[in-house]
Formats: structure tokens, C-alpha cells, sequence
């Protein structure tokens, strides 16, 4: 059994990490509410308007200028995983990493795959395989609708220039607090509607199609991107959150099973003092 001083330090130790979980816990709490709020508000927009986006798209012919829905042959991929800058949130990081290096080895095999990430987590595990383009960690420090946009942008410009065929993106969608569920949606091109056949999508354009296809489209992507980091961020601090919560946990049983086994090494070494008084006494006496 440990000494008493080394118990002592045990439960020093354990109560020092049980008041940082618990205030990362209480900040991440914070927080979640406000993304929750932005996520949960922006969600019923950005799905409209991917909708819309998808019908007029399966309206558009060939010459009507809708270069973000040409379907090419995939050659090359831009996967673009979405992590967090910070660590101690659970699997939150690590099932994006297994999710993107699955795509890789099993989805696009025979496609040569190259990464735009978006969190350090993500640069730090692919970094490795030097096929990296970006790292747009540095969104998280001013989280607005004109730093995502740059981005999608960047996105549009590498699908419209033919460096890559096809872009992904990989995040953690936002369902609650505990619950997060890894969405792997196509950015570009853009997905065609999977309508009913007698759904009439001969629309009525004004102003003409190419001017909406010109302004629509590209704001529609920019804002499926904000969404998914949006999403993201939300799902990052839920997870955190649950994390630090049961790390408090586990440091409440812990300390609690350390303060039982001082008490106890306390009493054996009260009770063996006694026992060598007794003796020493009986010694005396004889």
C-alpha cells in the first residue's frame, strides 16, 4: 500500500484536474448555446435554399452558364474535413480523421485525393501525406459568413479551373449535446434534384437564368459551407461538454476511492502505533 504522503498527492492531483474539467465543462456549456442557437436558426434557411439551388440546377441546359454543376469525369478529389483547433472532446476529432481516411482507401481508391482542412486537428493528422493544399484553421478565430465565403470560394475556383472534379465535405452534424452524426455531403458539383418525374421544374425566370446562376448559386455554396462549420462548431462544444462532464465524474470516483484508501492506510498506521505502544508498555512491565 502507497504511503500516506503519496495518497495525499493523489488526491491533490485529482482535485486540481476535477476543477479544470469542471470549468471547461461550465465554458463549454456556455458556448454551446450560443452556437446551438446560430446553428439551429440558420439550418431551415440554408436547406431551402439548397433545395432551391438543386431544382433550378435541374433546370439549367448546358450553355446556361452553370459551370458548378458540370459533371465530369473524377479524377481528382478535394476532401474537406472539418475539426476543431482544440483537443478534449472526445471522439468529436478522431471520427472525422477515420471517416475522411476510409473515403480515402475504400470511396475514391483510384482517384488521386488531395485535402483543404479546416481545424489544426485535421491539418496535424494528414500533414503527413503532403497532399494538404490549405489550412483555414484560422476561421475559428473570427467565425463569420465573409471568412467562410473566402473559403468557398477558393473551393469554386479549383472546381470551375478543373483542379479537382469533385469536393467533399466531412463534419459532424449538430443533433444535441450527446448526439453527434458524421455527414460526408458533395459541395461541387453541385448534387442534381431527385424529384418525382411529374413535378414540373419549367420554371419562369426573372431575371434570366444566367443572372441567378451568377448570383444564387455561388451565395447558396458559400452558405452550405457556413452551415457545415457552423454545424461543426456547435457539435465541437456538445461534445467537449459531455466530455469534461464525465471526466468530472470519473475524478469524483477517483478521488473518492483515494480518500477511502487514505482513511484506511490512516487507521492501519494509527492502530500499529498503538499496538507498538501496547507493547513496548508490556515489555516494561515484564
Amino acid at each position: 500500500m502507497a504511503n500516506l504522503k503519496e495518497i495525499r498527492n493523489r488526491i491533490s492531483s485529482v482535485s486540481s484536474t476535477m476543477q479544470i474539467t469542471s470549468a471547461m465543462k461550465m465554458v463549454s456549456a456556455a458556448k454551446l448555446k450560443k452556437a446551438q442557437d446560430a446553428i439551429t436558426a440558420m439550418r431551415p434557411y440554408a436547406d431551402k435554399l439548397t433545395e432551391l439551388l438543386q431544382g433550378l440546377s435541374a433546370t439549367l441546359d448546358a450553355d446556361s452558364g452553370s459551370k458548378y454543376a458540370n459533371q465530369r469525369e473524377v479524377k481528382k478529389v478535394l476532401l474537406v474535413p472539418i475539426t476543431s483547433n482544440r483537443g478534449l472532446a472526445g471522439a468529436f476529432n478522431s471520427n472525422i480523421i477515420k471517416e475522411t481516411t476510409k473515403l480515402v482507401a475504400e470511396t475514391y481508391a483510384n482517384q488521386e485525393v488531395s485535402y483543404l482542412t479546416i481545424g489544426k486537428k485535421a491539418n496535424d493528422a494528414f500533414k503527413k501525406s503532403k497532399k494538404v493544399i490549405a489550412n483555414k484553421s484560422e476561421v475559428y478565430d473570427d467565425l463569420t459568413f465573409d471568412n467562410v465565403a473566402e473559403i468557398a470560394e477558393s473551393l469554386m475556383d479549383k472546381f470551375v479551373s478543373g483542379e479537382v472534379d469533385k469536393v467533399v465535405l466531412v463534419y459532424n452534424k449538430f443533433k444535441n449535446a450527446a448526439t453527434q452524426e458524421i455527414m460526408t455531403e458533395q459541395f461541387l458539383p453541385i448534387v442534381p434534384v431527385e424529384g418525382d418525374a411529374n413535378v414540373n421544374l419549367d420554371y419562369i425566370f426573372e431575371p434570366s437564368k444566367v443572372e441567378i446562376v451568377e448570383q444564387l448559386i455561388p451565395k447558396s455554396l458559400k452558405t452550405q459551407l457556413y452551415k457545415a462549420i457552423r454545424d461543426s462548431f456547435a457539435s465541437e462544444h456538445g461534445a467537449r461538454m459531455t466530455a469534461m462532464h464525465k471526466a468530472t465524474d470519473n475524478a469524483t470516483e477517483l478521488r473518492d476511492q483515494l480518500k477511502l484508501t487514505y482513511n484506511k492506510a490512516r487507521q492501519a498506521s494509527i492502530t500499529n502505533e498503538i499496538l507498538e505502544i501496547v507493547g513496548g508498555a508490556e515489555a516494561l512491565n515484564n
